[in-house]
């Protein structure tokens, strides 16, 4: 059974940092996309960024390249999305997420709150 819980959300200033982690548990296969979402109450999920598990390629959306970056830690099945220059437009829920492509995802965490103050 896979899970993923993801965390280190939290309330943070424009212009400052944050890193999410996703610690999964179960199998993670070097084919498999780790990806991170973010949502608001209400609207429709955004895809911010995905890495490919084995090979560690990377893609992002455009609202944040430059300013967050996804790696994986695989001995701690672990996925990080460090976050920096935040903007008050980056406040969300992020989860992360498990698939099989970068437009197939199966598994998900419970989100994790960003609150970015102006």
């Amino acid at each position: 059974q896979v899970q993923l819980v993801d965390s280190g959300g939290g309330l943070v200033q424009a212009g400052g940092s944050l890193r999410l982690s996703c610690v999964v548990t179960g199998r993670i296969y070097s084919s498999n996309v780790m990806g991170w979402f973010r949502q608001a109450p209400g609207k429709e999920r955004q895809f911010v960024a995905a890495t490919r598990w084995g090979a560690g390629n990377s893609v992002y959306a455009d609202p944040v390249k430059g300013r967050f970056t996804i790696s994986r830690d695989k001995a701690a099945n672990t996925v990080y999305l460090q976050m920096n220059n935040l903007k008050p437009e980056d406040s969300d829920i992020y989860h992360c997420s498990l698939g099989r492509g970068i437009s197939e995802y199966d598994y998900w965490g419970q989100g994790t709150q960003v609150t970015v103050s102006s």
